[in-house]
């Protein structure tokens, strides 16, 4: 597979992903970013209602086990009623909550590293059962994809794809600079195309 049929391939399935999960038509969905600023001030309350799914999903694409991404959420959340002081801007509060959930998740892929040794390897396929089951084969393909990629990689493109960010909100939350978040991505979609040759490659020659 070519780096430009990757890319698409990578920014189709995590837009149908991103529907899914905020429930609307293609034309209706928006990225993570703050909505109006609302009549009353802003509450923890509102930021859970309105962002707790996505930041789950993003967990979720990132460390693969829901209930692994739940306390990575809620950890997230956590840290920010702690700094609430300092971030009640909604935009400010985001941006904190995409960085924790970000850096939550490395501190588990560290661990999970670590410990694996001891601890029978995860499934690639333990995301949420019931938005895996509106994907298509061949987005389930990329989502299994994305997961066999280097932490880093796997995060810009989800941050991108899924989170519908910009370089430079990519690099605030990942801790990195601009430049090396596109050259991060380009070397992530070189490596997808080429799971996905080489997986697609297999399941011919495994064929009857």
């Amino acid at each position: 597979m070519e780096e430009a049929g990757a890319e698409n391939a990578v920014d189709r399935t995590l837009s149908r992903l991103r529907r899914i999960d905020s429930g609307k038509s293609p034309d209706q969905v928006s990225d993570t970013g703050p909505h109006d600023a609302p009549a009353t001030p802003l509450t923890l309350a509102d930021l859970y209602r309105d962002h707790r799914t996505r930041l789950m999903r993003l967990a979720m694409l990132l460390v693969d086990i829901p209930a692994t991404a739940e306390d990575v959420v809620q950890e997230a959340f956590a840290g920010l009623h702690r700094h609430w002081s300092g971030l009640r801007d909604e935009a400010a509060a985001l941006a904190y909550l995409r960085a924790a959930v970000v850096n939550g998740s490395r501190s588990v892929l560290r661990r999970r590293r670590t410990a694996r040794e001891y601890v029978p390897p995860h499934s690639a396929n333990a995301r949420s059962a019931e938005s895996l089951a509106m994907l298509s084969a061949e987005h389930q393909s990329v989502v299994d994809a994305l997961s066999a990629l280097p932490p880093r990689q796997r995060e810009v493109l989800v941050l991108r794809y899924y989170g519908g960010l910009s370089e430079s909100e990519i690099a605030e939350a990942a801790g990195m600079s601009r430049g090396t978040v596109k050259s991060t991505a380009s070397r992530a979609i070189d490596a997808v195309a080429r799971i996905m040759e080489d997986r697609s490659g297999a399941g011919r020659t495994n064929s009857p």
